[in-house]
């Protein structure tokens, strides 16, 4: 598969991240860049290796450079998949989201069974508050892939959004069981965008808690019980009293929260 690149965040409302699949590698200057090899004798010989117009794209990407980025890209996508589909992450950072809809469709037309670009299409569906179309786009894109953590959070937060919680529940314990800190994640690589976006935040970040206390992950779980109060969750008795957090109620920290007023964001 083709490098992956960037972390995106564009505002709260339309938070993405880009998530890895390959290690990052380092950035090279601009033109090229320069291989050492041994020789026998004498000094090293330096030989210079050009860019692939996606390495570009991909400096581009990282220098946040979306425009230059975007042509990089669609120039040279020649029927690409990949390419088609990070011309559309590119335009999707600059909110142009009828284009960057328009290259992920056409990453799906030429193969219909790339996850990442069906995945990203839900995620202009959720952008638009087309709940319902953004969950079909992300159950599809499962049903390829169905081991990515980062699309099953997606999953998750399109239930939540429809307020249908059980399933966002399960999504969001199928997620963190395949990845237990894929809501912690943050890379400069990616050509899948993963959701941070939502609108009941308090809520939401309490049902994060409860999945993290039950998976064991307490200090973790403490910290998004810390966000839902900061973020107006009316509901401290509720915490102290539920199971998820039982084996929890005895550490400092959390009784600590529990007498603490913070300060709503």
């Amino acid at each position: 598969m083709a490098s992956k690149l960037w972390l995106a965040t564009i505002t709260f409302g339309t938070a993405l991240t880009l998530v890895p699949a390959v290690p990052a590698q380092s950035t090279p200057p601009s033109g090229g860049f320069l291989e050492k090899t041994s020789t026998t004798s004498g000094p090293p010989v330096v030989a210079k290796h050009e860019l692939s117009p996606e390495m570009r794209g991909d400096i581009f990407m990282a220098e946040k450079r979306y425009r230059e980025a975007a042509e990089m890209y669609r120039e040279h996508s020649k029927g690409s998949a990949v390419l088609l589909n990070k011309t559309g992450i590119a335009y999707h950072q600059m909110l142009e989201l009828g284009l960057a809809e328009k290259y992920y469709k056409l990453a799906i037309r030429v193969d219909r069974k790339y996850a990442d670009a069906i995945n990203n299409l839900g995620t202009i569906y959720y952008t638009k508050k087309s709940y319902r179309r953004a969950v079909n786009e992300y159950k599809k894109a499962l049903r390829i892939n169905p081991q990515s953590a980062s699309v099953w959070s997606n999953l998750a937060l399109g239930y939540f959004s429809r307020k249908d919680y059980e399933k966002a529940r399960q999504a969001l314990q199928t997620a963190l069981k395949l990845d237990p800190s894929v809501f912690e994640n943050r890379s400069t690589q990616g050509v899948l965008l993963q959701e941070r976006s939502v609108e009941e935040r308090g809520k939401f970040h309490y049902y994060l808690a409860q999945t993290y206390g039950k998976a064991g992950r307490y200090d973790l779980a403490l910290q998004y019980i810390r966000k839902a109060l900061e973020e107006g969750f009316k509901g401290k008795k509720k915490i102290e009293e539920d199971p998820a957090f039982a084996a929890m109620r005895q550490l400092p920290e959390f009784k600590e929260l529990m007498t603490l007023e913070p300060r709503v964001l």
